[in-house]
């Protein structure tokens, strides 16, 4: 595992590139039309954790996805498992987490690979050496500025080839909660460069208090300015399942078959599909399961990668 720290000079990529849009001719789009129709957009792209989404849900590269959710409903969790199955299919991950040291990150990571909340030093060991050249970390806890979050996404493209970065979160960029127009212009800045060099920019933020935790936010409530999630390819909002939790610490065991958790598809600007996608937690591994009865498995780190087409 490589970890992106203060030696290298960010402030080489804090100037945009000088390519910009440019007019040509509609024709020059034939080929990607033909294959729009011959192969939709919700089957091409990498896949999410979970097989029953498969067929609805894809991650593309060259997209802004915004990740909301409440403070404690699991967003940086399950953002982690969904990276560990986006290195599984060939592609090259980059976290940048301002909350959460690189080291409990891969501590979480590591319980989610192999379904364990204990894995074996082995297989530790066999999960580092298997992120090299798949994982960077972003290693700067507190907050950074806009404009180092966009040198750093300009530098994992140019110089790793990283094909998705994920920025956790929108409030420790430096921004003030009520910086409308400054939100804006940033999430903007991410939404160019993902469409300017195809790599996919996955943005955590915050969903706004509400009076309980008893009902999943839209993407209406997301903390900030509407352009958060106007800009933004897609929007995947995450909500913990508060009211089956309480249930069950009171013994009462009438929300036993409600799921753990709701991962809501609310923007999906490619693809056709939008709802909610149902998913139980394992404590233990800290792993979304897509079923009450499925188990956490181990990655097969030796296998092949599965094929992904962009």
């Amino acid at each position: 595992m490589r970890v992106i720290n203060d030696e290298i000079d960010f402030d080489a990529y804090l100037k945009p590139p000088s390519e910009g849009a440019s007019v040509r001719p509609a024709s020059d789009w034939l080929d990607d039309v033909i294959q729009s129709f011959e192969q939709p957009a919700s089957q091409t792209g990498a896949m999410l954790p979970w097989a029953k989404t498969k067929d609805v849900i894809r991650l593309r590269r060259g997209e802004l996805s915004i990740w909301p959710g409440m403070s404690g409903h699991g967003k940086s969790m399950l953002i982690g498992q969904v990276a560990l199955h986006l290195m599984a299919q060939g592609e090259k991950v980059c976290i940048a987490s301002m909350e959460m040291k690189p080291a409990q990150t891969m501590h979480r990571m590591a319980r989610q690979a192999f379904g364990s909340s204990q894995p074996m030093r082995r297989d530790i060991e066999d999960l580092h050496r298997w992120t090299d050249g798949r994982l960077w970390l972003y290693d700067q806890q507190g907050q950074v500025s806009p404009e180092r979050i966009l040198a750093v996404a300009r530098y994992c493209h140019e110089k790793l080839g990283v094909t998705h970065l994920v920025v956790d979160n929108l409030l420790s960029c430096g921004i003030s909660e009520d910086g409308y127009d400054a939100q804006k212009q940033f999430v903007l800045a991410l939404a160019t460069h993902a469409h300017d060099t195809g790599q996919s920019v996955h943005l955590l933020v915050h969903s706004r208090k509400q009076a309980d935790e008893s009902k999943p936010p839209g993407k209406f409530d997301v903390r900030g300015s509407a352009s958060i999630t106007d800009l933004a390819d897609n929007v995947f909002s995450v909500w913990r399942n508060r009211p089956k939790e309480q249930a069950q610490e009171q013994g009462d065991r009438s929300k036993d078959n409600e799921p753990d958790a709701l991962l809501t598809v609310a923007k999906h600007r490619h693809g056709e599909w939008e709802g909610r996608i149902q998913l139980w937690f394992d404590r233990r591994s800290q792993t979304y399961l897509q079923s009450p009865t499925e188990q956490p498995k181990a990655m097969n780190l030796m296998a092949e990668t599965d094929e992904v087409e962009f």
